[in-house]
């Protein structure tokens, strides 16, 4: 089944999508305090800005102090969202992924210098030098000089083969067609943002772990960390609205709420670059365990793997009006932007995520123990208006700077 559409609109509306960004022993999730009620400021901050839903998380040394979901699923609809509710969360699933290759350091299976041709040269013979040469370290940091989303990636994403292969070989045969590029690095900062290139990286786990990346991130991330709403793909069951249902806001400014199947979220393809849902209570687990540095169970990856992850590899060049879900300035790691907010003491981990449907935002201050999450289910500028001020106002509010 393919989505509907001209290949044309699909191209284009998948091109909007995609400059978007498209941010040990199991453990139970973070306590939920219910000392602090934010619901009142979201419901405020949700009505002002007209979003169908808005959820947002505090978490303070691996406990959610401040939680809550309002509005509905639907935009103009009737039905609430709850805690539980599955909100898309776009790019920020990228240093999931960096997690995964993390492991794959850690257990000897790839090293931060492999290159793209020592692990799938046998799979994909005859790529360019450059891409050939580009390595693990320089592909989840967005330096390796493969561009941002273009037209040719764009068809490899997004044409009529779209759904005929699993994911896995789908990669490679993304990866076969693209290998005749040559890598181009821009003077300056070498910093492009890469969906193709995490979509490389997933092939690199694949290889190596002879498991697709799909279940990797069950396995090894989400069952671990007890994520029991996290899923991939759209995020409502077929033929039911029991999620935050994501929007796209028409050229005429019509919302149509997109519920299920292919339209619903990026192709299967672009799985590491970014198509994980979870609830807002989950995400909130992912967030916590990242700020506790790894040094709280369970033991993803060693926190001298974590520190790596989460430290600047790149600096990002200034990017006046950067698309929602994507990074404006500041630097770069794996799967993680360090920026320094004039509303911090520190720069701070963060990440934006987009799938043009759907927007979430994270902030992380691994020095106090600290993350605020911020969730919606409609897509934009104004929607990312929103959801910044919220992140700001939450982290100034539980910062104890």
């Amino acid at each position: 089944m393919h989505p509907q559409g001209t290949s044309a609109t699909r191209r284009t509306r998948l091109r909007n999508a995609l400059a978007v960004a498209l941010l040990l022993l199991g453990v139970a999730p973070p306590v939920l305090s219910q000392s602090h009620d934010i619901a009142p400021y979201l419901s405020d901050i949700r009505a002002t800005y007209d979003l169908p839903a808005l959820a947002a998380a505090v978490v303070q040394d691996g406990t959610v102090i401040a939680a809550a979901a309002v509005g509905t699923r639907v935009y103009g609809g009737t039905t609430p969202v709850t805690l539980q509710d599955r909100f898309h969360l776009g790019s920020n699933a990228k240093s999931m992924t960096a997690t995964l290759a993390g492991m794959m350091v850690e257990e000897g299976q790839l090293r931060w210098t492999s290159t793209v041709g020592e692990v799938l040269g046998d799979d994909i013979p005859g790529m360019s030098d450059t891409l050939s040469a580009a390595t693990l370290e320089q592909l989840l940091s967005h330096s390796s000089g493969i561009p941002t989303d273009d037209e040719p990636m764009l068809e490899i994403y997004f044409n009529d083969n779209a759904f005929d292969e699993n994911p896995k070989d789908l990669r490679l045969r993304g990866i076969d067609a693209w290998k005749d590029h040559e890598l181009k690095v821009p003077e300056g900062s070498p910093f492009q943002y890469s969906n193709f290139g995490y979509m490389i990286v997933g092939a690199m786990i694949e290889k190596v772990s002879g498991q697709p990346w799909e279940t990797l991130i069950f396995d090894r991330i989400f069952d671990p960390l007890g994520l029991k709403t996290a899923g991939l793909g759209p995020q409502a069951t077929f033929g039911r609205i029991d999620a935050a249902i994501g929007h796209r806001i028409g050229t005429d400014g019509a919302v149509v709420a997109m519920l299920w199947g292919p339209a619903a979220d990026m192709p299967p393809i672009l799985g590491p670059a970014g198509n994980v849902h979870m609830s807002v209570l989950d995400y909130a687990s992912w967030a916590g365990w990242n700020a506790g540095q790894g040094r709280r169970g369970p033991a993803l990856v060693t926190p001298e793997t974590l520190h790596v992850i989460q430290s600047v590899h790149v600096q990002t060049p200034v990017r006046l009006n950067p698309p929602p879900g994507t990074p404006g300035t500041g630097a770069y790691g794996f799967g993680w932007g360090v920026v320094d907010f004039d509303w911090a003491d520190t720069p701070l981990l963060t990440h934006n995520g987009s799938n043009a449907m759907n927007l979430a935002r994270l902030v992380i201050d691994p020095a106090q123990d600290l993350a605020v999450v911020v969730l919606t289910n409609f897509p934009g500028r104004t929607a990312d208006t929103a959801v910044g001020e919220v992140m700001q106002h939450l982290f100034q509010t539980y910062s104890r700077h």
